[in-house]
């Protein structure tokens, strides 16, 4: 749904998307995002670990995987200490381990009805499939395997990670083929789809990247609870996805709406109606602001009206220590 009428004095730059993938995205289009992913800080390695140098992110970097046993030496952190073989042998032992040389950044996508909305720039949909495959095509170029899921009230498609550029392009075909993209089945399907973050935790392994791209309406207890335990041993971010007229309502006047297949009038003269409607995005953001500040998972706001390119490069950037 598209507003007709646009806020006068609006300067916020949107991106530049061509007119017929501001409602669908496609494959070719997706693919064209490899060149600016390249310039997405997801490099970060073990941003809290010794082998990090000297740069911090929001990220806790790779995880680490088992190499062998060797006898204890001075200086060994006991924690380490591998009590069975210490037990078998009569003589403490240590764990060394190495860091993940790969490690999985899942992108989770939400397709969802009301996130094939908007009134700037172009459908949440297409913000989400943009900035998931500007991450995949980042993750890759930087050596980490990629994995993915989609899902709306019609399907969800769950793609374990795997390394390469055919990983990408496996993903992007399916961001660009998903069902949700058909308005006809889109409206057909159930109008409750439930939450697959238990799905996603199934599958994350300690020291993943995890991504969700979503508006997160609807965000229910199982599901922060579910969010909760990704973040105890994954890099979490979510990536909240709003169009500007979610956030605040046009000022004092009458506006048409459109679906492309029917029209509706808003009229915004009630100054207690927009308070009241600005209350609840706000009261929504700050919903997942304590959930993300309580958890440890780092949130970075998305807008139709601007660039999700530009948005990743100045959310995910480094900065020196």
């Amino acid at each position: 749904m598209s507003l007709l009428r646009r806020r006068k004095g609006d300067d916020t730059a949107p991106e530049t998307v061509p007119a017929d993938e501001a409602v669908r995205v496609s494959v070719e289009g997706l693919i064209g995002l490899h060149q600016a992913a390249r310039l997405l800080p997801l490099r970060a390695g073990a941003v809290r670990a010794r082998q990090a140098g000297s740069y911090v992110s929001a990220f806790k970097g790779r995880g680490m995987e088992f190499d062998e046993v060797r006898p204890y030496l001075p200086g060994d952190d006991v924690r380490s200490l591998d009590w069975r073989v210490t037990a078998r042998t009569g003589k403490p032992h240590t764990k060394l381990f190495r860091e993940e040389r790969e490690r999985p950044v899942l992108v989770w996508v939400d397709y969802r009805r009301p996130m094939f909305f908007a009134t700037r720039g172009a459908y949440k949909a297409v913000v989400a499939a943009r900035a998931a495959a500007l991450l995949a095509w980042s993750a890759i170029a930087h050596g980490d395997r990629l994995g993915g899921m989609v899902f709306s009230e019609q399907d969800h498609l769950e793609l374990r990670p795997r390394q390469g550029k055919s990983a990408v392009l496996h993903f992007i075909r399916h961001l660009a083929g998903h069902p949700a993209w058909d308005a006809e089945k889109r409206e057909s399907a159930d109008s409750e789809a439930p939450w697959s973050l238990a799905r996603l935790h199934r599958v994350a392994r300690p020291g993943s990247l995890i991504f969700l791209i979503s508006d997160f309406r609807g965000l229910d207890a199982r599901a922060e609870a579910n969010l909760k335990d990704l973040a105890r041993h994954s890099d979490v971010v979510l990536l909240f996805v709003h169009d500007p007229l979610e956030k605040r309502l046009p000022p004092d006047g009458s506006y048409r709406l459109s679906n492309g297949k029917s029209d509706m009038t808003i009229d915004t003269g009630d100054s207690g109606l927009r308070n009241d409607y600005q209350r609840r995005f706000l009261a929504h953001e700050e919903r997942l602001r304590a959930l993300c500040s309580r958890n440890g998972i780092f949130l970075l706001p998305c807008s139709t009206a601007g660039d999700v390119t530009l948005t990743l490069q100045q959310g995910l950037r480094l900065t020196r220590v």
